[in-house]
């Protein structure tokens, strides 16, 4: 198959062109989002193409210490936004929170790399690298809404919590309710995604291999590995995020400790 021809720079400058027509409609029904608009393209932009240097030379070297290292820098950074966004605090939270993504992540990147793809070098960076910012970027998203979702529910409904602690429940039987519905926002949007793909839209993994030049047949069957993939480290990251951080989160008599929270 022939390889998709390569955007020259004038080219992607007119695909930026789109933005005039979101521009026009935010100033007609006064949105209020040209300036968050700009940050967020100027931002994705400059990451976008320092990815690609940084990315010519990891495929370059090719080491695995610094592939290593890289993919635990992306752990980081996913560790950092999802504190931020979930407002933890940091000196009690971050290494739950690292910890969680690290196994998360981490184990499914390694098995998919050696049992899914069979690749004889598990930490090679097109592998190590490319896969774990696809499974690290979905479940950051899921990771917020989890987190987030657990505790927003168990301050709303403090007295719903302390009531079962009164009927004799403990604390893990009182916190089940919470777990279970903070669980299900996080996964159903992405279940949701995964029942359309295919028929609704043609995923990412999916849609670049075809452009890349590889078969169809073949390019499904990645996407179909990837996405299985992702649902299991978002179940795991976010599960363990929110067991992990639970454990600090509470009194010893069982009350969500409030200044462990940004408001």
């Amino acid at each position: 198959m022939e390889a998709v021809p390569d955007i020259t720079i004038w080219r992607l400058l007119a695909g930026f062109g789109l933005l005039v027509i979101p521009v026009a409609l935010s100033l007609f029904v006064k949105l209020g989002i040209i300036r968050q608009l700009a940050i967020a393209t100027g931002r994705m932009t400059g990451q976008l193409f320092l990815m690609s240097i940084l990315l010519i030379y990891l495929f370059r070297w090719d080491n695995t210490l610094l592939n290593a290292a890289w993919v635990i820098m992306m752990i980081l950074f996913a560790c950092f936004s999802a504190m931020i966004n979930s407002k933890l605090s940091f000196r009690k939270f971050f290494g739950p929170v690292f910890l969680s993504y690290f196994i998360g992540a981490g184990f499914v990147l390694l098995f998919f790399n050696r049992v899914i793809v069979n690749h004889e070098n598990i930490f090679t960076a097109r592998l190590l690298v490319v896969i774990g910012g696809m499974l690290l970027g979905n479940s950051l998203n899921s990771t917020i809404i989890g987190i987030s979702h657990y505790y927003e529910s168990i301050r709303k409904e403090k007295r719903r919590y302390l009531y079962l602690l009164s009927l004799g429940a403990t604390q893990n039987e009182a916190l089940l309710p919470f777990f279970r519905d903070a669980m299900l926002a996080a996964l159903k949007p992405f279940m949701a995604g995964m029942a359309t793909m295919g028929l609704v839209s043609l995923p990412g993994m999916m849609t670049g291999q075809i452009l890349g030049g590889a078969s169809p047949e073949t390019a499904i069957k990645y996407q179909i590995a990837i996405v299985l993939a992702i649902f299991t480290a978002i179940t795991v990251s976010v599960s363990l995020s929110i067991f992990m951080t639970s454990r600090k989160a509470f009194n010893p008599y069982g009350v969500l400790r409030n200044d462990y929270f940004k408001n």
